[in-house]
C-alpha cells in the first residue's frame, strides 16, 4: 500500500495564512484592550485638576526595530512595538506604556509642549506617573536590567560571598548543602542591616512576581509573607492586566533594591519549583484534589519559614548581633513605597478548610528545602539565576 501525498492547494495555504491573522489580530485586540485599562488605572495616580485635562488616547502595536514605544502628539496615540509586546514580560510592557503617558501627560496636562522631549514637563509627569523616563529607544526592558550582572563596588564584595554558598548549597551532602544555603541566608541579612543602619543612599527597583491571574491561591499570600519577612522586599498586590482572560486581575509586586529584589525572585522561582515537584511526588497514587496542592503547598512554605527562623536565632550567636532580618525597617524603601502606592487598601479572604494531614507533610517537607544556585540558564529557567561581574581578584 502507498500512500497519496498531494500538495496543498493555494485555498488551503489562504485559508492556513488568514487563520494565523486572525489569531494575531485577536491577540493585538486583547493587548490593547490591556494597554487601556492600564492607561485608564494610571490615570487615578494624577492629581484631580490634571487628570481632567487628558483625554483618552489611540493605542497602536507596529514594528519599530529602533525603539520601545512613542507618542504622537500630532495623532494623539500611544504606539508600543511589537517585540516588547510579544516578547516581554506584561511588567516590562506597562513601564513602557507608562513612559509614553507620561509624553501625553507633558503635553497636554503639563502643556510642556515647547520644551525637549525629556525636558522638566516629561520629568514631572514621570515623578507623578512612577514612570521610568528611560523606558524607550534602547533602553533594555525591566526585567533584563535587574537581572544581568553587575559592577560590585567595595561595599558590595559580600554577595560574591553568597554566591559562592549558594553553590555550596548544590552538595549531595544535605547536612554541607543546608548549612550552606544557612550561611549565605545569614550574610544576605546581615549585609542588609548593615547597610540600613548606615544610612546609605540605595536605589530601588520594583518587579512582577510571577503573572497576572484572576485568583491567586492561599500559598502565593504565604509566600509573599516569607519573602518580606526574611529577604529585605517589600510586597504589593496590584492590578495587572490578564491577557488570557481579558480582565484587570492582580499580581505580586516586589519592591527593594536591585540585589534583593533579584534574589526575593530567584528565592520565589525555586519555592515555586519544588513545591511542583513535591506535590507531583506526593500525590502519586492519591485522589487529592488542587486545595489539597494548596495545603501541601502551605505547610512547605511554613516548613521552610522555620528553618529560616531558627537559623535567625542561632545563627548569630557568638557574634552579639541578632539578626531581625525585615523586622529592622528601611525607612528609605519606605518613603520609596509611600510615592509608588498612594492609594492602598487592606483586604482579606477566609478560604476552604484545610486537611491537617496534607498540611503536616507538607511542612515536614518544607524542612528538607534547600535552595542553591541551581536555578540557571541551562535548566528550564532562563530568566531566573544569580549573577554578577567582579573581578578574578
Amino acid at each position: 500500500m502507498t500512500a497519496n501525498f498531494k500538495k496543498p492547494s493555494i485555498n488551503a495555504d489562504r485559508f492556513a495564512a488568514g487563520r494565523v491573522s486572525s489569531l494575531q489580530s485577536s491577540f493585538d485586540h486583547q493587548i490593547l484592550r490591556g494597554l487601556l485599562a492600564e492607561w485608564e488605572n494610571a490615570l487615578w495616580l494624577l492629581p484631580e485638576s490634571l487628570r481632567r485635562s487628558i483625554k483618552r488616547p489611540l493605542f497602536a502595536i507596529r514594528d519599530m526595530p529602533a525603539r520601545l514605544g512613542s507618542w504622537s502628539r500630532d495623532k494623539r496615540e500611544i504606539t508600543l512595538s511589537r517585540e516588547i509586546i510579544s516578547d516581554h514580560r506584561w511588567d516590562d510592557v506597562k513601564e513602557v506604556l507608562l513612559h509614553e503617558m507620561a509624553h501625553q501627560v507633558a503635553h497636554e496636562g503639563l502643556l510642556a509642549t515647547s520644551e525637549p522631549d525629556h525636558g522638566n514637563g516629561f520629568r514631572q509627569a514621570c515623578r507623578l506617573l512612577r514612570a521610568n523616563p528611560a523606558a524607550s529607544g534602547t533602553c533594555r526592558p525591566l526585567h533584563m536590567r535587574l537581572h544581568q550582572g553587575e559592577e560590585l563596588n567595595d561595599r558590595d564584595r559580600i554577595v560574591v560571598r553568597i554566591h559562592k554558598l549558594m553553590a555550596l548549597a548544590e552538595s549531595n551532602n544535605p547536612n554541607e548543602a543546608q548549612a550552606a544555603m544557612l550561611k549565605a541566608h545569614e550574610l544576605i541579612s546581615r549585609h542588609n542591616v548593615d547597610l540600613i543602619a548606615q544610612g546609605l543612599d540605595q536605589d530601588y527597583h520594583s518587579l512582577f512576581l510571577g503573572a497576572p491571574r484572576l485568583r491567586h491561591f492561599r500559598e502565593a499570600y504565604h509566600l509573599a509573607h516569607l519573602l518580606q519577612d526574611f529577604y529585605f522586599i517589600q510586597g504589593m498586590w496590584i492590578q495587572a492586566w490578564v491577557l488570557k482572560k481579558g480582565r484587570m486581575g492582580r499580581v505580586l509586586e516586589i519592591s527593594g533594591t536591585r540585589k534583593n529584589v533579584q534574589i526575593a525572585d530567584y528565592i520565589h522561582a525555586a519555592i515555586c519549583r519544588y513545591i511542583d515537584d513535591a506535590w507531583a511526588d506526593y500525590r502519586r497514587n492519591k485522589d487529592l484534589n488542587r486545595y489539597r496542592k494548596t495545603d501541601f503547598a502551605v505547610g512547605i512554605i511554613e516548613g521552610f519559614k522555620t528553618t529560616l527562623q531558627q537559623a535567625s536565632a542561632t545563627g548569630s550567636r557568638g557574634v552579639g548581633t541578632h539578626l531581625p532580618a525585615a523586622r529592622v525597617e528601611d525607612h528609605a524603601l519606605t518613603r520609596y513605597l509611600a510615592h509608588r502606592y498612594p492609594h492602598v487598601r487592606s483586604f482579606s479572604r477566609r478560604g476552604p478548610g484545610h486537611d491537617a494531614r496534607v498540611l503536616a507533610d507538607g511542612t515536614e517537607s518544607g524542612r528538607k528545602l534547600i535552595i542553591a544556585k541551581g536555578i540557571t540558564r541551562h535548566d528550564g529557567f532562563k530568566e531566573k539565576f544569580l549573577d554578577y561581574t567582579h573581578d578574578p581578584d
